[in-house]
């Protein structure tokens, strides 16, 4: 599945949207993503996904973060069941392709309706679901609720029973990091399949081990050939010059804020752990001082020594190159006096967490990481401050607020609450 893409942006010709409509030559199923709060836009961009080769369509109805929900999209739309059910129907009815639904729990701050929300969307005809155990006001912070997941199962099983028709299919999302807790979550929850989000930023190799139902723990040089074949997916894309490396730095150093995580979990040490609480969301204990000086390179946190890495792999010229590299820069003096070498520095307590995120991490993983995240050479020149407004006077304020308030009530965002930006 690719990016979500902002549906009326798409439809207005912007070149960022556009890109994300492309299909890689390898990929052997893909979906288009859309964010939409309208039946037109939403037919209007399922056709060009059409276009571009896409096998089905997925209306996001889980993105918590501020630039979706204020436009009422992403997960803003779990407020109105009925609506939604109107929307999806709206696009079923217009779109060249099957159209699947991701959604959370609950909307932000509303009460658990899952179970109302998937209910009226098997009616809408939506093809599958996808439900994120978390709330909208959850973001990544809590364990997934895969108990309710399970209920949203037995209930569509009922329902196609009754109505003896086929069952619509359900996918489970939070908290998989491992093959092994893949495989539990599907069996006790009956879903038909999972969808990963952080646990593939972490392990790219995830799906490697879904395929061949066992652990892969590749040592630290085999994990730096994967580090350099994604740099050398960005060369291929954004192309092998400056302008190309400037693209790509938005992007290769951001992305080590997850693969420093990685740790070997074997379901024979950590399995029963897993089941009482998920691996994504468990502390586990520091690296040892022994630990060799590769290894603990790759567990630095900090975006100057994720620049430093990034850097060295984009710029090696074999896996071994690479190795070589990295090798001497954790045992040189400059990394120990950047103070790099601590691969726990910057953690609060006394163990590092494998799942839980930085307090920046990029707006809950947003489509593009922030500048702060980016860091380095694809960092953006900071905004020109806009020219002072003049003052409205409290006539035209009021007469403004009036305004607000009937296109929230038209298209069922909550009231304004006083002092806040909502």
């Amino acid at each position: 599945m690719g990016e979500m893409i902002f549906a009326r942006m798409l439809l207005k010709g912007d070149r960022t949207e556009q890109a994300r409509l492309r299909r890689a030559a390898n990929e052997k199923l893909y979906c288009v993503q859309i964010a939409t709060n309208d039946i037109e836009e939403g037919v209007s961009a399922a056709k060009l996904a059409a276009d571009a080769g896409a096998d089905w369509i997925d209306l996001n109805c889980g993105c918590p973060i501020y630039e979706a929900t204020r436009r009422n999209l992403g997960s803003s739309l779990l407020r109105h069941p009925d609506k939604l059910a109107r929307l999806v129907r709206g696009i079923t009815a217009g779109s060249p392709l099957p159209l699947s639904v991701k959604v959370r729990i609950a909307a932000e701050g509303g009460e658990i309706n899952v179970r109302e929300v998937v209910s009226q969307l098997r009616d809408a005809g939506a093809a599958a679901v996808t439900i994120h155990g978390r709330t909208a006001t959850d973001r990544y912070s809590k364990a997934a609720d895969w108990k309710v997941i399970a209920q949203v199962v037995e209930d569509g099983v009922l329902s196609a029973h009754e109505a003896m028709r086929p069952v619509v299919p359900v996918l489970g999302n939070g908290d998989i990091l491992t093959y092994y807790e893949a495989r539990e979550r599907i069996e006790l929850s009956g879903v038909h399949g999972v969808m990963v989000g952080r646990g593939a930023l972490t392990k790219p190799w995830i799906f490697q081990e879904f395929a061949e139902s066992r652990a892969w723990e590749p040592t630290a040089a085999e994990r730096i050939g994967v580090y350099r074949r994604l740099a050398c997916y960005m060369k291929e894309h954004f192309g092998d010059d400056a302008r190309g490396r400037k693209m790509a730095w938005y992007f290769l150093p951001w992305h080590f804020d997850f693969l420093c995580r990685y740790r070997a979990l074997p379901e024979s040490a950590f399995g029963e752990q897993s089941r009482r609480q998920p691996l994504m969301q468990t502390r586990f204990e520091e690296l040892p001082d022994e630990a060799p000086p590769l290894e603990r390179l790759l567990y630095a946190r900090g975006p100057e020594q994720h620049e430093w890495i990034a850097s060295t792999l984009w710029e090696a010229d074999s896996d071994a190159a690479a190795v070589s590299k990295l090798t001497e820069l954790a045992e040189s003096s400059e990394w120990r006096a950047a103070g790099a070498h601590d691969a726990n520095a910057g953690l609060s307590g006394s163990a590092r967490s494998i799942g839980t995120a930085a307090p920046d991490e990029t707006e809950e993983l947003a489509n593009i990481p922030s500048d702060d995240a980016a860091g380095g050479e694809g960092s953006k020149k900071q905004r020109r401050r806009r020219p002072e407004k003049p003052l409205r006077s409290e006539e035209e304020i009021v007469a403004l607020r009036a305004v607000r308030a009937a296109k929230r009530e038209a298209t069922g965002a909550p009231p304004h609450v006083e002092g806040t930006r909502r």
